[in-house]
């Protein structure tokens, strides 16, 4: 059975820039192994951080030097930090002195997921009152339609003419494949 290890991750976001001094305070603080990346906190992909959490166990810890270098933006924030917390991971941010395996550090947990619900509650009351808006100047939400009513009435009589392809009505009018079905699907639910 391995035993309980710190396990550190390390990002910069361009090669211009320098891991060492991350990798220098990771090794200090005693990280049995260092995973880096040099590529941006926004992007999705981050293949040492992948390995990072295909590393580590439950009770391990995971270290970073600044709480920025697990993601630019809140809510990918809020997500690693669920996610290690659901697998029994303890987060160490050097630089802020949060430590998750402590109780300040549960604190700081808990104070995580209220800001991730108050984002949550934002967002959804803005959508909200964006929909009454619309709703207001009888505007419905949603997306448009993939198809204006002269190129659906277009597609059904070109549709009814045995001689044509499919195909070559759906590119004939510049849609997709699923675009030039569903309209049908549609127009057979109406005629039922």
């Amino acid at each position: 059975m391995k035993k309980h290890v710190l396990v550190g991750y390390a990002r910069v976001s361009t090669d211009k820039q320098n891991l060492d001094s991350q990798i220098d305070a990771l090794t200090e603080e005693g990280c049995f192994r260092i995973f880096k990346d040099v590529i941006s906190g926004s992007k999705a992909d981050r293949p040492g951080f992948a390995e990072a959490l295909n590393y580590l166990r439950e009770g391990d810890t995971l270290v970073v030097w600044k709480l920025d270098r697990l993601g630019r933006s809140l809510k990918d924030l809020i997500e690693t930090v669920h996610l290690l917390q659901s697998r029994g991971i303890h987060l160490l941010i050097l630089k802020e002195r949060i430590d998750t395996s402590t109780a300040n550090g549960k604190l700081f947990l808990h104070i995580f997921g209220a800001l991730a619900e108050f984002e949550r509650d934002i967002i959804r009351e803005r959508t909200k009152a964006g929909l009454e808006a619309a709703r207001a100047r009888n505007r419905v939400g949603g997306r448009p339609p993939k198809l204006k009513k002269n190129q659906e009435e277009i597609l059904l009589r070109l549709h009814d003419d045995p001689g044509n392809r499919p195909r070559a009505i759906w590119e004939g009018l510049g849609i997709s494949r699923a675009t030039y079905y569903r309209t049908l699907k549609k127009n057979a639910k109406k005629n039922e």
